[in-house]
C-alpha cells in the first residue's frame, strides 16, 4: 500500500512539474552581513553565497522559489564581551568571525513586470562550521540552527537573474547562554543563471 502511495505521489508530482514548466539554476553571490547582539561590533562584513535555485510557477503572477545555497557570514567581536563573558572567550577585541551554514529558502514570489518580481520567505540554515578556537574550552559559541526571514526583489533578462534581498534572523544563536540574543542580519546580492 506504501509503495502504491509513494508511486502515485511521484507520478503526480512530475505531471505537476512538466505542466508547471519549473526552471532550475545556479547563483552565486556577496552576503554583507552583521550578528546582532551583545559583545559583537555593529558594522556589516563581506561574505559569500553560492548554490542552486528551483522556479515553480503556481499562477500567472506567483511562483514558489526554493533554493540550496552555501552561506558564509561574518561578524567581528567588540570589546564588550569581556564584560559579558569574562574567561568564556579565547579569543580578541576584532576577532574576524565566520560563520558558514547550509542555507535553505522557501521564497514565494510576485511578478510585478515581465522582468521584475518581489519576493518574501523564511530561510533554514544548519551551521555547518564555525570558529573551534572562539571559546576557551573549544566547544560550540553558536546554534546549530538559525530561522531567518527574507525579504527582496529580483530583476528577470532572459536566463539571467539579479537579485538583493534583506535577511533578518527570528532564533537566537547564542550557545553559550540564554542571557544574549544574537540573531543573523545582512544584505545578499546575487547573480544567478536559469538552466
Amino acid at each position: 500500500m506504501k509503495t502504491k502511495f509513494l508511486f502515485l505521489s511521484a507520478a503526480l508530482l512530475f505531471s505537476f512539474a512538466s505542466m508547471a514548466q519549473f526552471h532550475i539554476g545556479a547563483k552565486a553571490g556577496a552576503n554583507i552581513s552583521k550578528v546582532e547582539g551583545h559583545s559583537f561590533n555593529d558594522q556589516f562584513k563581506y561574505g559569500y553565497h553560492l548554490g542552486g535555485f528551483m522556479e515553480i510557477p503556481i499562477s500567472k503572477k506567483l511562483t514558489i522559489q526554493p533554493e540550496v545555497l552555501f552561506n558564509q557570514y561574518s561578524t567581528v567581536l567588540d570589546s564588550s564581551y569581556k564584560n559579558i563573558y569574562d574567561g568564556v572567550f579565547s579569543s580578541q577585541n576584532g576577532t574576524n568571525i565566520k560563520l558558514n551554514y547550509l542555507s535553505i529558502p522557501i521564497l514565494l514570489e510576485y511578478k510585478m513586470a515581465s522582468f521584475f518580481r518581489l519576493q518574501a520567505g523564511p530561510q533554514f540554515g544548519i551551521l555547518i562550521d564555525q570558529d573551534r578556537n572562539l571559546l576557551q574550552n573549544g566547544g560550540d559559541a553558536f546554534r546549530r540552527g538559525d530561522l531567518s526571514m527574507l525579504a527582496g526583489a529580483e530583476i528577470q533578462i532572459m536566463k539571467l537573474r539579479i537579485t538583493g534581498r534583506y535577511a533578518i534572523g527570528l532564533s537566537n544563536i547564542n550557545d553559550i547562554d540564554n542571557q544574549d540574543k544574537w540573531t543573523n542580519q545582512g544584505f545578499q546580492l546575487s547573480l544567478g543563471l536559469a538552466l
